[in-house]
């Protein structure tokens, strides 16, 4: 492995920002999660060694190509090495700037290369952190079920450090949906409702608190999942999808009825409908126990007829393979905004070439070949990259 060249010091502000970034979705994931990807302990695996301590005495290089030098006091070990045999300090073969006001310890991530040390990543930590605890506990589970591990995180979701909460959380992002499902089972529930009740819980984290609600919660449960649906502030935030699912987990009339009737009003914001889309995509793919299928296409055409959500909905009842809503979806060319949107034009486009067999449908795709063959040809060209490539 070829020797990092950089060495990237992440104070706890540049930490937020990378944890707050927009991540893509699997369908393999925590659904109502906005984080996945490399989590603290998955660096710890990757690492040679992974120290916890101070920074002392830096010195700064010189002309003759010396990155200079800094002092690295050890306080615990958390993944070692033979490099570093019973050392108590280590030196790094660079120049690190002082923290002048002692906020922060460090935790060094290190290769060994050819005999020699390369630290290539440090992490500030507050002093009173319990980082070392956590990574150590992470370590022992790490070869439990996903379940198991996700008992031992969820223990950590509101943990004082950001570090250690966001990381928590993104563990869930990895997760499946199976093995939430499973380890919820042995959550707090009262924790996870005082969570939810306290107004300086990150907004982002309110889809999972919810969904976790939905899994461990009682029917009385579902007026504060209410609350927060009526509340101005969340309703276009993250998460709300769902808060709308476990509404209907934990109540089905009460929170059908309530997201049915957030879909049929048009003068709802945006976000807030989207939100309730992709909760009817929740329970269509994940809980199809929970609101029969029939429901859920009646609910998604009732967003058919709004012009800002329209293409969505299309794109949907294609993908399900809903193929009875071909009347209603070809309908639409009799609607004003149908003659004024390209996208919910292409999307009805998409629907009629996937629709094969049905006469209407087939009537469309074979007049707009006739209006705009090269319209035509570029919805084909789309829907063959949605195919999944051929078995070896």
């Amino acid at each position: 492995m070829a020797c990092r060249q950089t060495f990237r010091w992440i104070t706890a502000s540049v930490a937020l920002a990378f944890f707050f970034s927009p991540l893509a979705q699997a369908d393999s994931h925590c659904p109502f999660c906005t984080m996945q990807g490399q989590t603290l302990i998955g660096e710890v695996n990757q690492a040679n060694l992974v120290l916890f301590g101070t920074l002392k005495n830096p010195k700064l290089g010189n002309a003759n190509g010396s990155d200079g030098t800094t002092d690295f006091e050890i306080e615990s070990v958390i993944k070692d090495h033979a490099f570093r045999g019973d050392k108590k300090a280590l030196t790094l073969p660079r120049y690190v700037p002082p923290d002048k006001d002692g906020k922060y310890k460090f935790l060094l991530f290190c290769e060994v290369y050819k005999g020699k040390l390369d630290p290539y990543r440090g992490v500030a930590i507050p002093p009173d952190s319990e980082i070392v605890k956590y990574l150590k506990g992470a370590l022992e589970i790490k070869d439990k079920t996903v379940p198991k591990r996700l008992e031992f995180y969820f223990n950590f979701l509101e943990n004082a450090d950001l570090e250690i909460s966001n990381d928590a959380y993104k563990e869930f992002g990895n997760a499946s949906y199976k093995d939430f499902q499973e380890a919820a089972k042995g959550f707090s529930r009262d924790k996870v409702l005082a969570w939810l009740n306290n107004p300086e819980t990150a907004a982002f984290k309110t889809g999972l608190y919810a969904s976790i609600l939905g899994h461990v919660g009682q029917e009385k449960d579902a007026v504060v999942l209410k609350q927060l649906l009526e509340n101005p502030d969340k309703q276009t935030g993250t998460g709300i999808d769902g808060v709308f699912t476990a509404y209907c987990l934990l109540n089905k009339k009460a929170g059908w009825d309530y997201l049915t009737g957030i879909l049929k009003n048009p003068k709802k914001e945006f976000l807030f409908r989207y939100a309730g889309l992709r909760a009817i995509r929740f329970l269509l793919e994940f809980r199809p126990d929970v609101i029969e299928k029939k429901q859920l296409v009646e609910a998604i055409l009732v967003l058919n007829e709004q012009d800002d959500i329209s293409d969505l909905a299309i794109e949907d009842l294609r993908k399900w393979q809903v193929w009875e809503a071909a009347d209603q979806v070809l309908g639409l060319q009799e609607k004003e905004f149908f003659k004024k949107i390209p996208i919910v034009r292409r999307a009805v486009l998409r629907y009629a070439l996937s629709c094969k067999g049905n006469k209407a449908a087939d009537a469309y795709v074979k007049k707009m070949r006739g209006t705009d063959p090269q319209g035509v040809i570029d919805a084909e060209e789309l829907l063959k990259l949605e195919q999944p490539p051929p078995a070896k």
